[in-house]
């Protein structure tokens, strides 16, 4: 077992909100939190306007894929994290749960992506503080 806290992000598609918070959890913290990031029914693709929206910001997400939640990925989180995945998130006892009420970003612009994200980054490093885990040097 590992010393490092884990967080799975889960969202329906994996495309977009979780993709975004898992790649902002992992960059922030230097590696210092394992990420694990799902879909209870996963998308073919990352939102493009996602992906634009975090290379913005320094953060390549292309070659990520939405993936499939299972009930593995959640026993082996601390904390569990959910986006609008209703009631298709598995839940067991012991495990830290939030939901983040988030836009969902499918279908959305650039524009409309970057509040999103920006609220992501901001809810992130709240994570950070939370955990105990310093920013890490960019």
């Amino acid at each position: 077992m590992s010393d490092k806290p884990s967080v799975l992000f889960v969202c329906v598609h994996n495309a977009g909100r979780s993709q975004m918070a898992a790649a902002y959890l992992h960059h922030l913290s230097g590696g210092a939190v394992e990420v694990r990031s799902a879909g209870s029914a996963p998308a073919g693709q990352v939102n493009p306007s996602a992906v634009e929206a975090m290379a913005e910001e320094g953060i390549d997400i292309h070659a990520e894929k939405p993936k499939v939640l299972t009930d593995d990925a959640v026993q082996a989180s601390d904390v569990v994290v959910t986006m609008g995945c209703g009631d298709t998130c598995p839940i067991y006892p012991g495990k830290r749960y939030e939901d983040w009420d988030l836009e969902d970003p499918a279908g959305q612009g650039l524009e409309a992506v970057r509040p999103i994200r920006d609220e992501i980054r901001r809810r992130i490093q709240g994570l950070l503080d939370e955990l105990g885990v310093p920013l890490a040097q960019s």
